[in-house]
């Protein structure tokens, strides 16, 4: 049983629905596979060419306060749709999948939303959800933001995103798992399994769209949209293996990236869409275009007009065009000219219907939407909620990143200074990709505080400064939402004034400040990753005051934070923590809750270092910052090496790590050998921590990384308690993709190293024979 559900969590009556994901989902049966292909042989076969063409146009109702839901009710009833995607509530839905139930065949369409981090129930964001380095964890991400969002006839969700990312520049890099191909294919996994269930048919399931295929988060510069140039062996080695997990774990969709992939775009890459996704992978799934992507191959510069585009994509395997007329104008004309076969339209149709009939929707097309008359009076209720959960999902996503001199828990006493343009701030806390949530239901940081205060601590609140002052970045910010960055008009001298008296009657200073939400998301790609000027300064002015300082940081990707660690007495990264992320942030302010998280994506100490990962390989000349000689790899003009790494996080408690004991000196081909550790928590207060496993074969036919991620296990332990750790390691452990591209494993010399983050590890080793 998942450890994060309580019995409060039974909120919409889904008996048995808020268990945790199977360790494995249940492969369909061969009669019900035949059942679904004859089912589909037959429809096929009465369903006329145009027809099969709208199964694979992927539309969303008009933007602007007058759309034209007739005309778009018109297209459906022709059988000119496939799927609807950001309409989000039961009524709205109805009237569509009612045109549908008016087409000749009556074919359903299905319902799709960017459920990222949740639904109603807003969690961290997925960068903050890795923090926590718990598979329960997501797991009860994805239970509930299932449940809400096909209680409100929502069927598939554009996620998980298990774009591997090294460069913190990249805006996406929020909505994805961090730097690592390990944690990623275990959480992506996870998610799937935890949206889709055994049985995605069944109340309160939803299916998985993993994206971006592929490579998405390798774009150069960390520039969104940009091109990728990758060798295929660090494709097969560092790349691909998330997508293929959530493959291999039952994904019914793949969205494909907006990038080019080597000169190509993957919207019509028929390598990638064909020949690794499907024929290496076995996916039965649909493929899905990005936002208006087939028609961005004029722009890419390899289709010369839109019946080109079209052309090359349905060629490629895209079965679904999202957001754009393209085949609905020109496969047709392809069809009739013989630039394209009737086999290919019949391929992605069949891929569609396919899963509309997993989904159920052919047996009942209103599974998720139901009657009128039982949908719920107000479908912002705050019983339909899930905010027990939401918190201490987020309360294990907190990562505590400097603590001096035990700053850190404070005190239910005396007077804090509560200041920065994030303290008392809802949409931000909530972060990006929100979903369906609502602001007014979103505890910010300053009412969890006083929540958790309780009346015992003097507050002193004051903004002192807005996000940022640059007038350009706001304009940019607020194109298409002129609330999400709200400026205040005062002066900053004003307001730096205001704050700098506040922290001088208080004991000590709580800065909430890094990023609003839009500064890390789609199409906000940053070059300085550094905290805005304007908040520095605000900070220095606090810092001034002599006061102790703590800083909470909320933020999409990992910032350059030379000066703040540094400076503050105490730091501590929230990400943005969502629906209780308020009250999350104080658990641990307060000491109600120990940190635990551990960074899934490394800290550079600026940005010249980018890219920064802890598996990287080793070079011939590799710099040793004990003996720090001039012609190795290094930067001169900077300390070398991360401001934090990956894997690392402080606790309220200390824990020891013993030596590293194996089960054996060798291990044949095809065995199994044991790892482990004896963990103590070595302080005086209860704490939970992660323990980390990483192995280096330091030689083989092809450079290895200096270390890999293979194995984590998140313990509890008591002051005192100790508790032994063991991991198994096995030849899918130690394989790796040769010259050839060949998955091999080697025999040769392993280095084991276990530890609490991937720099501070005890190490030995062992030879596979």
């Amino acid at each position: 049983m998942n450890r994060f559900f309580t019995l409060g969590a039974l909120l919409i009556g889904l008996a048995g629905a808020l268990v945790a994901a199977p360790a494995a989902l249940a492969q369909p049966s061969p009669d019900f596979i035949a059942r679904r292909e004859a089912f589909i042989d037959q429809l096929m076969k009465r369903m006329t060419v145009q027809e099969k063409i709208g199964q694979l146009r992927l539309r969303s109702v008009e933007a602007g306060p007058h759309p034209d839901m007739a005309g778009f009710e018109k297209e459906i009833s022709d059988g000119r749709v496939g799927g609807i995607f950001n309409t989000v509530t039961r009524p709205a839905i109805r009237v569509l999948q009612d045109a549908a139930m008016r087409s000749r065949l009556k074919i359903p369409l299905f319902f799709s939303f960017d459920v990222i981090h949740g639904q109603r129930t807003i969690f961290p964001v997925d960068l903050g959800v890795a923090s926590s380095w718990d598979l329960d964890a997501i797991r009860t991400m994805g239970r509930i933001s299932a449940i809400e969002a096909s209680a409100d006839g929502l069927n598939l969700t554009y996620s998980p995103m298990v774009d591997i990312s090294r460069d913190p520049r990249w805006g996406r890099n929020s909505e994805g798992f961090g730097e690592d191909t390990y944690l990623t294919s275990k959480m992506g996994a996870a998610l799937v399994k935890a949206y889709q269930g055994d049985d995605p048919s069944q109340p309160g399931h939803i299916m998985a769209t993993v994206k971006h295929f592929a490579l998405y988060g390798a774009v150069e510069g960390g520039r969104d949209y940009n091109t990728v140039d990758m060798s295929e062996r660090r494709m097969f080695e560092d790349y691909f293996p998330p997508y293929k997990a959530a493959v291999d774990a039952g994904a019914a969709a793949v969205m494909i990236a907006l990038n080019s992939v080597n000169g190509e775009p993957a919207t019509s890459d028929k390598w990638l869409l064909q020949d690794v996704l499907r024929k290496q992978w076995g996916f039965k799934g649909i493929t899905i275009s990005d936002h208006g992507a087939i028609l961005e191959l004029i722009k890419h510069g390899v289709a010369a007009d839109g019946q080109d585009a079209a052309r090359k994509a349905i060629l490629a395997g895209t079965d679904m065009s999202m957001s754009d007329t393209i085949y609905d104008t020109n496969l047709m004309p392809l069809l009739k000219s013989g630039k394209i076969r009737i086999a290919d339209i019949d391929r992605a149709c069949r891929d569609v219907l396919r899963v509309k009939y997993d989904l159920g929707l052919f047996k009942n097309p209103y599974r998720d939407i139901g009657a009128a008359a039982d949908d719920p009076p107000d479908i912002y209720a705050e019983s339909r909620l899930h905010r027990p959960e939401a918190r201490k999902v987020a309360d294990e996503s907190l990562v505590l990143l400097t603590n001096r001199d035990h700053t850190l828990p404070l005190r239910k006493s005396g007077t804090i200074a509560l200041v920065g343009p994030l303290a008392d701030d809802q949409v931000d806390v909530m972060g990006n990709w929100a979903g369906a949530g609502r602001i007014y239901q979103t505890v910010s940081l300053r009412q969890g505080i006083e929540n958790a205060a309780g009346g015992k601590v003097r507050v002193l609140y004051a903004k002192g400064a807005n996000v940022t002052d640059d007038a350009a970045m706001v304009q940019y910010l607020n194109q298409y939402n002129p609330h999400d960055v709200q400026i205040d008009p005062r002066s900053e001298a004003d307001m730096v004034k205001e704050a700098v008296d506040a922290a001088r009657q208080a004991d000590v200073i709580v800065a909430a400040v890094g990023e609003a939400q839009g500064m890390a998301h789609e199409a906000s790609s940053r070059s300085d990753i550094t905290i805005p000027p304007v908040q520095e300064r605000l900070l220095k002015a606090l810092k001034a005051t002599g006061k102790p300082l703590v800083i909470v940081l909320m933020n999409g990707r990992p910032l350059a934070l030379t000066w703040e660690a540094r400076n503050a007495d105490a730091m501590l990264e929230t990400w943005f923590s969502g629906t209780e992320g308020g009250n999350a942030i104080a658990d641990v302010l307060f000491g109600d809750v120990n940190p635990s998280g551990k960074l899934p994506m490394t800290f550079p100490r600026a940005v010249g270092q980018i890219p920064l990962y802890y598996n990287h390989l080793p070079t011939g000349r590799p710099f040793d910052p004990a003996h720090p000689d001039k012609y190795t790899s290094r930067y001169f003009d900077i300390t070398n090496g991360p401001l934090f790494p990956f894997g690392y996080g402080l606790s309220y408690t200390t824990f020891s790590v013993s030596d590293v004991k194996l089960s054996a000196p060798v291990m044949k081909a095809g065995g199994t050998l044991h790892a482990s550790v004896t963990v103590t928590n070595t302080g005086d207060r209860d704490g939970a921590t992660v323990v980390q496993l990483y192995l280096n074969q330091p030689m083989a036919s092809v450079s290895r990384p200096v270390k890999m991620l293979r194995g984590f296990s998140r313990i509890e332990l008591k002051p005192g308690e100790s508790r032994v750790v063991s991991f198994p390691i096995t030849d899918d452990d130690l394989a790796f993709y040769n010259q050839q591209v060949k998955r091999v494993v080697e025999p040769g010399k392993i280095n084991v190293y276990i530890g609490l983050d991937s720099d501070s590890v005890k190490a030995t080793s062992f030879n596979r024979l």
